[in-house]
């Protein structure tokens, strides 16, 4: 099955046989991406009384609890919710699930003994194309990425010229492969969450703040996946929250 669209002024096809996973799952085997000092996810039966939902054990089907957190548990989707003090929800904010996207890779440099992706990074790598996603994959890309625990280990992040370059080329998803766009420990500033939802103030929030706009984190994007133009299908679990897990995915594009 293919779909044709235009990018660039260029008439393209995308292939939707052919997905590109970049997200992470959550699992209960101890092996999940954490971060922000928690421990892994748990999926469980329900236990009630002498009953187990579970089908190995008696039931007739399982029947599981599942205990996680979206922001330190694998691949989630966020928006501007997560830093105001009114509640805004990203099932609300997120009404289109597809979206011409660009994958860049970055090494991010040292900066004051912090390894941060700067905004002339992103904009070289861009190379003036204006996509509406964004996905940022981090040099080396390492595999321990899909298991990593990042608490306590002051990962990359994105500096806040970088963040508001990014929302002023028109970029309104940014994914990346990282748990936070902003530094791990920052006393709450959170200038790059701020940056690119353009939130002034988060207790009176400015009109000009930007609803629609989402940020993914913890994606994994492999090597064989190389930079480039896709189709990007964003999709999220219907959780009234700041935050939901979420599936992107990719889709290659070929000259129509």
């Amino acid at each position: 099955m293919k779909t044709t669209l235009t990018y660039n002024n260029q008439a393209l096809v995308a292939d939707l046989t052919k997905p590109l996973d970049i997200s992470l799952p959550i699992t209960s085997e101890g092996v999940n991406p954490v971060a922000w000092y928690l421990g892994q996810p748990t999926i469980e039966p329900v236990r009630m009384g002498d009953w187990t939902g579970k089908v190995s054990e008696g039931s007739s089907t399982n029947f599981n609890n599942i205990f996680f957190n979206p922001h330190a548990h694998g691949t989630h989707t966020e928006c501007l919710g997560h830093i105001t003090r009114d509640f805004y929800s990203i099932n609300r904010a997120l009404k289109q699930f597809f979206f011409m996207t660009e994958l860049i890779s970055i090494q991010p440099e040292e900066h004051g003994g912090d390894l941060v992706i700067s905004m002339g990074q992103v904009e070289a790598a861009l190379a003036g194309k204006t996509p509406q996603a964004l996905v940022i994959r981090t040099l080396p890309n390492d595999t321990a990425k899909r298991h990593k625990n990042y608490s306590h280990t002051n990962p990359p992040y994105l500096s806040e010229a970088a963040a508001t370059f990014i929302r002023e080329i028109g970029v309104d998803h940014l994914l990346i492969d990282l748990p936070s766009v902003d530094r791990e420990e920052d006393e709450g500033r959170l200038v790059a969450h701020k940056a690119f939802w353009n939130v002034k103030d988060i207790n009176n929030l400015n009109t000009d703040a930007r609803h629609h706009a989402t940020i993914t984190e913890m994606v994994y994007v492999p090597d064989l996946v190389t930079d480039g133009s896709y189709l990007l299908n964003l999709q999220i679990a219907s959780f009234d929250n700041d935050a939901s897990p979420s599936k992107p995915v990719l889709y290659g594009l070929s000259e129509f």
